[in-house]
């Protein structure tokens, strides 16, 4: 190695170091090369002269190095909070201004970026980043908190009623070897090449091209996927429309379940239980819904019980978060460019604990706005439980 290359090889060991030891390198340094060796270390080095003068009388006077730490005991820049105590105060009555929730419990929050919170502080004559005000937020106890979904309309009591009713019905019913049915209407999709909800794994550069606009104009129709959720076998059925979603393809949608799938596991059952939203096309108010359910009910035999979810209470349908959800998850980040493609994902939707899932496609015309007559109603013989009656009821076969 040639003495050059050795000889600058300290300047290695400078860029390495703490800025205790890169004073004391630069000192010896000086001291090593002799008069005129302070000017040449701090051309070396970038050191100002200040430092290296301090570095060479700290080596003189044989200080002690400090254990774990590079400066003296109150060393360094104070923090602007200390520097100026009133800032405290000034956030303090910024945040009181902007602050969201109960000041009682121990999270509090504000409505206020870090950038806002910094611009009004500035605004104040105080020389502030927003990194100081993260920093002072987290002191006081401040976290990021988003909007949480827990207000439900309704009264209380009579919806825990209900909740209380259905699990007890559920139970009867699992105990008698009865079928137990959860069923809802998924999210309408438009087919064609449109953006679907997600992302999935591709070779970088090749993500499929869809539509940039959502008409229906450019679609080749719909799809009104009805789902039918055994609660106690795990498994499940979709009736996919390509029409309207009305209470004559929701019953026809649970018929079809019947045919294909409950009628061989449960050969010697008298009642059936749906556990259903209280809108939409199988809404307790529905009288369509109760009229095709009765037809229903008499071609097969069978006493049809229904139990309502309370109003604003769907995401506690067993069919949303055990259903559902794992059906948006299978196909997510994939254009439903086609029907036969959409009963392909559904059907190939699989979880660990064992749901399985048929689908088939129904092209039946459904007709909005259909009128039952009130002849067509006396017909049904409906009976009221004495427990919410109004989202509780058994439609008899006779």
């Amino acid at each position: 190695m040639e003495k050059k290359e050795f000889g600058s090889m300290w300047l290695g060991i400078v860029r390495n170091s703490n800025e205790l030891q890169r004073r004391h390198i630069a000192g010896l340094k000086a001291l090593e090369f002799g008069w005129g060796g302070i000017s040449k270390v701090c051309r070396m080095t970038g050191m100002s002269h200040h430092t290296v003068i301090r570095g060479i009388r700290e080596i003189k006077k044989e200080k002690p190095v400090p254990k774990d730490r590079v400066r003296k005991v109150g060393g360094g820049r104070k923090k602007i909070v200390e520097k100026t105590p009133k800032i405290k105060s000034d956030i303090d009555n910024i945040l009181r201004e902007n602050t969201a929730g109960d000041p009682m419990k121990f999270l509090i929050w504000t409505n206020k970026s870090l950038y806002n919170i910094s611009k009004e502080l500035q605004k104040l004559d105080h020389t502030i980043s927003r990194y100081t005000v993260r920093r002072e937020l987290i002191k006081e106890g401040y976290t990021l908190q988003s909007n949480k979904k827990s207000k439900e309309l309704g009264s209380s009591p009579k919806r825990d009623s209900q909740f209380k009713y259905i699990n007890y019905q559920i139970e009867k019913f699992a105990n008698r070897k009865q079928p137990v049915i959860s069923t809802d209407t998924k999210k309408k999709e438009l087919v064609g090449k449109f953006k679907n909800s997600g992302r999935k794994w591709m070779k970088k550069g090749q993500a499929e091209e869809v539509n940039i606009y959502d008409f229906e104009t450019l679609s080749e129709g719909k799809a009104i996927p009805y789902g039918i959720y055994e609660i106690l076998r795990n498994n499940g059925f979709v009736n996919v429309g390509i029409s309207s979603d009305t209470a004559e393809f929701a019953v026809n949608s649970i018929s079809r379940w019947w045919k294909n799938i409950g009628k061989k596991y449960y050969p010697h059952a008298k009642d059936l239980l749906i556990c259903s939203d209280c809108g939409g096309s199988n809404g307790n108010r529905n009288r369509l819904w109760k009229y095709c359910l009765r037809k229903f009910a008499k071609k097969n035999n069978l006493k049809v019980t229904v139990c309502h979810y309370p109003p604003g209470t769907s995401k506690w349908n067993k069919i949303e978060h055990k259903m559902f959800s794992f059906i948006s998850m299978n196909w997510k980040g994939k254009p439903l460019t086609s029907y036969e493609i959409i009963i392909n994902l559904i059907q190939g939707t699989r979880t660990n604990k064992g749901l399985m899932i048929k689908a088939k496609l129904d092209k039946r015309k459904y007709k909005k706005g259909k009128k039952v007559i009130e002849d067509d109603i006396k017909k049904i013989k409906l009976k009221e439980h004495q427990i919410n009656p109004e989202w509780n009821y058994t439609i008899l076969n006779n």
